[in-house]
């Protein structure tokens, strides 16, 4: 049996209620939840599922049901970009499944999301049709406040649905993808000038690192976040990134004070980064071990 993972995420991080809908409705349709995590800043949550792509497609569906009763992004207001109640959905082959058919798992649940609840859906990254569209930060920087203008422009139609947003919902950007590290690290002593400065050097369309993301948030208290996907662990580990940002925001005059996880990371990233902190001690690569590989 083929299996996927799937990481939707919805534009709601302040009402638990409302995330633990989500994830029963999930729960219901016969997926595994991973892991789960809201934001009340970003005003968003990240679901993390696993299972056949049958069983997912069933509860992506279930899962946007959701977001359409009880998300209205006409109210709706926090830092994270977006398009739609259920903004992102992503699907990652696993294991023996080959990524023709998470490409294929995605296009289909868009069929559906617009047969069924009249969402219009952008394919991004390997489900892409359109070269431009690769990039997830191009399909969805114009926000839901400009999506129905840019639906009327002939580069805006969506891949799947008519060219008008869901009223309440928006649209959805629809992908399949490896697997990626969201990582965010929290400065101090630096301004969202600075902030997106240090981005803008560290992201790989910018001339940084190539397979890196990167933006920067406001925090209250005068803080800056620093969002990174990182989506080859092992051309761009984390510790590099880390190590990177601490250097920039200290030579603009502030500092690192935490890291924050969204999602899951892959073992291998983790055993990188501790041989990597761990050799400052004295420990090394060949110290780094799982229960599975003894």
């Amino acid at each position: 049996m083929a299996l996927f993972e799937c990481i939707p995420n919805f534009s709601e991080g302040r009402d638990p209620r409302t995330v633990e809908a989500l994830a029963d409705a999930a729960a219901r349709a016969g997926a595994r939840i991973l892991n789960q995590t809201f934001d009340q800043e970003h005003n968003r949550c990240v679901i993390t599922l696993i299972g056949d792509g049958a069983t997912l497609s069933e509860a992506a569906l279930a899962m946007a049901r959701v977001a359409v009763e009880r998300i209205d992004l006409r109210t709706h207001r926090g830092l994270h970009p977006r398009i739609g109640a259920l903004d992102v959905l992503p699907f990652v082959p696993l294991r023996e499944a080959e990524m023709d058919e998470a490409v294929a798992l995605a296009r289909a649940t868009a069929q559906r999301l617009w047969r069924d609840l009249r969402l219009p859906s952008y394919f991004y990254e390997e489900a892409a049709t359109r070269p431009e569209r690769r990039d997830l930060a191009r399909v969805r920087n114009i926000g839901f406040e400009a999506l129905a203008e840019r639906m009327r422009q002939p580069d805006g139609t969506p891949d799947v649905g008519d060219p008008v947003p869901h009223p309440s919902a928006g649209a959805v950007a629809v992908g399949a993808r490896r697997l990626l590290v969201a990582w965010n690290l929290v400065a101090e002593g630096i301004d969202l000038r600075a902030g997106r400065a240090v981005a803008r050097a560290m992201r790989g369309r910018d001339g940084g690192l190539q397979t890196l993301k990167a933006l920067a948030f406001p925090l209250d208290g005068g803080r800056v976040q620093l969002s990174f996907n990182i989506t080859d662990i092992a051309a761009t580990p984390l510790h590099r990134v880390t190590e990177l940002a601490r250097r920039l925001v200290a030579r603009a005059g502030g500092r690192i004070i935490r890291g924050e996880l969204v999602g899951l990371i892959p073992l291998e990233a983790m055993t990188a980064a501790a041989a990597h902190y761990g050799a400052i001690g004295g420990l090394t690569p060949s110290d780094v071990f799982f229960e599975k590989s003894i």
